[in-house]
């Protein structure tokens, strides 16, 4: 490879709660992404990749520590986080800049950027509930109040609206069309740089659902296929899960409500305001790229494209995430290069990665160091089609008890190609044994039979929760020996 374009100019986009079945490419016909379809055509595409946390900030956190949420701490929502591998960018030479969610705690922290434009969550209305972002700042000079729980919970159909709103302030101020043009600005008027990485969080497609009416208009009459919600999939929940379904029908998150049995015109129209979302996300891609493009960046540079997890949207009767079902952990991850890089465009990578991996990639697409005490792998070899790349086993997810995951202290996942197993503990389970699910991901992969309690399984079952011990104590040992190492 030519030295001139050894070290690349990396853009990382991440969208907040972007499920894998939102790309037009990647088989979703009912959405339109002009512009993923492009990243998706020209690059390369890893289809099985899955997070290492159900939640915003512990997967964010792993993503950008190269941790698991058990090895670094992080493991819900407002747990301390200030530092990260951009910091390895920064020594490096890399002018580290953020423009969007980075869902660091405090939000503020540098955690290794050079410069930092933070917005946040939508509806902020626990941790940070007074906190005041650059989207808030820009609001308030405007003299606009931003539209979020306080407000939405004023209307007679706020109950039944499952999230799903228009945003009817000025189509500029959305939130999505802010942190956009808030980047195409800071490319416009900031000197160029010799190496530039560049973090852009998209506080969207997570609610509350808020589409521009303009945006919505294309999808008003828009036929999007829903899956089913069974009864054999709800009564083999586990309790835990059954617990959460009632909590969120109680409690509103991010402006949610959620309907224990929802009509099909409810969650059509949820559905139809998270595609418009996502669709405006892709516009300001696009215009992205052609900001970077015209200050001279893309002719050597990577783009990659993630979501930190995803959304249910009522498929298996659940409201956003904090479970392990593939609509909240399988991610889109694409990865673009101009100037040939890793050959061929239009590659579907298939063997199970993880979403952290992205990590490890990024450093050595830098010319960095991998921390020793990385759990995460890159995927260099993948992108540039090594033979002796094979891809993981087993991915593995975790998450704890918090303001939504009430009834239980902790639960995994592992998943193989075939197989899905999520443990639970610390639950209060009605027979009095063990919790969890079990997926026959070949023979069901919509995961509408729980095969924990099936006596032809418990085989399989036990060999999965024998690995699950082994990852949890191979990990925690290599944590601590590096630790004590750096001590």
């Amino acid at each position: 490879m030519p030295e001139e374009i050894s070290r690349p100019n990396i853009i990382f986009i991440i969208t907040d709660q972007q499920r894998f079945d939102t790309i037009n490419a990647l088989g979703y016909p009912y959405v339109d992404t002009p512009n993923l379809d492009r990243l998706v055509n020209e690059g390369s595409t890893f289809t099985n990749c899955h997070v290492t946390a159900p939640s915003c900030a512990p997967s964010r956190a792993s993503l950008f520590t190269g941790q698991y949420p058990h090895t670094n701490g992080i493991l819900k929502n407002a747990d301390r986080w200030t530092k990260s591998w951009v910091s390895d960018l920064a020594d490096s030479g890399y002018h580290c800049v953020n423009a969007g969610k980075m869902h660091t705690f405090p939000f503020t922290t540098p955690c290794g950027f050079h410069e930092r434009y933070v917005v946040e969550n939508k509806d902020r209305y626990l941790e940070g509930r007074y906190f005041f972002d650059e989207w808030d700042k820009a609001l308030a000079a405007r003299g606009l109040t931003k539209q979020q729980r306080e407000t939405y919970r004023k209307r007679d159909d706020y109950r039944d609206r499952l999230g799903a709103f228009t945003w009817d302030l000025p189509p500029e101020t959305q939130s999505d069309n802010f942190v956009g043009n808030l980047t195409k600005w800071w490319l416009k008027t900031h000197p160029k740089e010799d190496l530039l990485f560049l973090q852009i969080g998209f506080p969207g497609p997570h609610p509350p659902y808020d589409p521009t009416p303009e945006a919505l208009a294309e999808y008003r009459d828009r036929e999007i296929p829903l899956q089913p919600v069974t009864e054999e999939d709800l009564e083999g929940q586990p309790q835990a899960y059954q617990a959460m379904r009632k909590h969120n029908n109680e409690v509103d998150h991010d402006s949610v409500v959620l309907p224990l049995n929802p009509t099909e015109a409810q969650r059509l129209d949820q559905r139809r305001h998270y595609m418009a979302n996502v669709t405006m996300i892709d516009q300001q891609i696009g215009e992205i790229m052609t900001s970077l493009d015209e200050q001279g960046y893309l002719d050597n540079s990577v783009i990659i494209f993630t979501s930190d997890h995803g959304d249910c949207l009522t498929d298996h009767g659940h409201s956003q995430k904090w479970t392990f079902y593939e609509q909240v952990t399988r991610m889109p991850t694409i990865v673009w290069s101009s100037n040939g890089r890793f050959g061929e465009g239009g590659r579907k990578i298939d063997e199970l990665t993880s979403l952290f991996d992205l990590g490890p990639t990024i450093l050595e697409l830098a010319d960095c160091s991998v921390p020793e005490n990385f759990m995460a792998e890159s995927l260099l070899p993948a992108l540039e089609n090594k033979e002796e790349w094979k891809g993981r086993e087993f991915v593995y997810a975790e998450g704890c008890r918090d303001g939504n995951f009430i009834s239980a202290d902790y639960q995994t996942m592992i998943r193989s190609r075939d197989w899905k197993l999520v443990h639970i503990a610390g639950s209060d389970p009605l027979d009095g044994g063990s919790e969890g699910q079990l997926f026959d991901l070949k023979q069901d992969p919509d995961e509408q039979v729980n095969l924990w309690h099936s006596e032809p399984h418990q085989s399989i079952k036990h060999e999965l929760i024998n690995q699950l011990f082994e990852w949890r104590v191979s990990t925690g040992f290599h944590s601590a020996s590096h630790y004590a190492m750096a001590r």
